[in-house]
């Protein structure tokens, strides 16, 4: 049966690929320490539950607004203006099934064949896929451990040209953690703002999961034209533990925003009703929980940045955010270990599943081969065990060889710049 260009275009995403197999792989018995999965290990608080128990007993069980309830959507706009200092209305914001289903109804609505989109690397997975699946083209700029994963106004401003629709920014980043002051996010902006029709396309699910204090902002309200020229997107999946619920928002001038609710009721109609109340209360009554969270995820990525760094040939700063630990692990490529040699990060997560019985994220799906993802959302007896493990795992190695990257790639072939 035939497929379409379009799907043979994308890959499957990596970090599922990589969970499914780790509990594949427990289902049939096999002690597997997973640093794979992007979610909180922590279960959504009670409350919340409640309110969709509620809402599901009452009845609320039939269609809504393809957009969402007009409730939800004037709750979004009061956080957005409470947390964030933006001010929207309820037309101007689209509740989807996730922050995913969110970003993908922007590429839909926004792009034309051969439209570019700026997206820094490492950058979460879907990114440029969802970009191609719109028959955009991806334009890949490279920041590495040197400059904590950031880009530079001057990298940015070589990357976009006349034909730059949007530029993705994620802070704080998965898969890195890095994390834009209110000053760089300025400063990107104004080079954004060098290109009339051009927007930014802010990804802010982690914005509630940052460490020693960190401000952190939207790129929307850092500058007063900014607003008109950013799209905002958030969800509950991070910050209220809320994943399997598949609950995202977007904020937008209300052109694209009708847009994006075209294209959404002509796909998945409305996000699940009944969670949408339960919505509602995580926007409102969730701060003590996030707080409990960030905690308990600050002891944890000090505690797995400690043990990474104590394993030769692998090399991390502290995270600034998120619940991501993204190591450099160019000191094992090219060496060989229990007669298995490692020369790309796919190679590396491989012999790591199947010699240490540990899944761990290649950065080839992020954008840097140099490089593996852990996610620290899991418990510290998994951090310690899953650490000791891949330390014995590389205990042994032979031979190496070097490896380079370059600064700007466009979709096909790379740029230098």
């Amino acid at each position: 049966m035939q497929t379409s260009s379009r799907a043979n275009r994308i890959q499957p995403s990596p970090t599922l690929a990589v969970t499914a197999k780790a509990k594949q792989m427990k289902a049939e018995g096999i002690d597997v320490v997973s640093f794979g999965a992007g979610e909180p290990d922590f279960d959504t608080p009670d409350h919340i539950k409640m309110a969709a128990i509620k809402a599901l007993a009452s009845g609320d069980t039939k269609y809504t607004p393809s957009s969402g309830t007009l409730q939800l959507r004037k709750a979004v706009c009061r956080k957005l203006q409470e947390e964030n200092g933006l001010e929207y209305e309820p037309a101007q914001i689209i509740v989807s099934c996730g922050a995913k289903h969110s970003l993908y109804n922007i590429f839909q609505a926004m792009l034309n064949p051969g439209d570019e989109v700026v997206i820094p690397a490492p950058y979460w997975v879907s990114y440029p896929d969802q970009v191609l699946l719109a028959d955009g083209k991806p334009v890949i700029i490279s920041a590495g451990d040197s400059s904590k994963f950031k880009i530079s106004p001057q990298q940015l401003r070589e990357a976009m040209t006349d034909n730059t629709v949007a530029v993705v920014i994620n802070s704080p980043s998965n898969p890195t953690g890095a994390t834009y002051s209110p000053d760089a996010l300025r400063e990107l902006a104004e080079v954004i703002l060098e290109h009339p029709t051009a927007v930014a396309i802010s990804d802010e699910i982690y914005e509630k999961i940052v460490y020693d204090g960190r401000e952190v902002v939207s790129i929307a309200s850092v500058l007063p034209e900014m607003k008109e020229r950013t799209v905002v997107v958030n969800g509950l999946s991070k910050c209220a533990s809320m994943t399997g619920w598949r609950m995202g928002y977007a904020a937008s001038v209300k052109s694209l925003a009708a847009a994006m609710d075209k294209i959404q009721s002509q796909s998945t109609s409305n996000p699940t009703s009944f969670i949408q109340p339960a919505c509602i209360v995580a926007l409102e009554q969730s701060r003590d929980f996030v707080n409990m969270m960030v905690e308990a995820f600050d002891q944890r990525r000090r505690r797995i940045t400690e043990l990474l760094n104590d394993i030769p040939g692998l090399t991390m700063d502290l995270p600034e955010g998120a619940f991501y630990a993204f190591a450099n692990a160019s000191g094992v490529m090219g060496k060989t270990f229990n007669g298995v040699t490692v020369n790309n990060s796919g190679e590396l997560s491989g012999y790591l599943l199947d010699h240490a019985k540990v899944a761990v994220v290649p950065g080839n799906g992020f954008g840097l081969d140099t490089h593996i993802r852990l996610s620290y959302a899991t418990s510290m007896e998994n951090i310690e065990e899953g650490l000791r493990r891949i330390k014995e795992a590389l205990a042994y190695n032979a031979s190496h060889s070097s490896h380079t990257h370059c600064a700007v790639r466009r979709w096909g072939g790379w740029k230098n710049g």
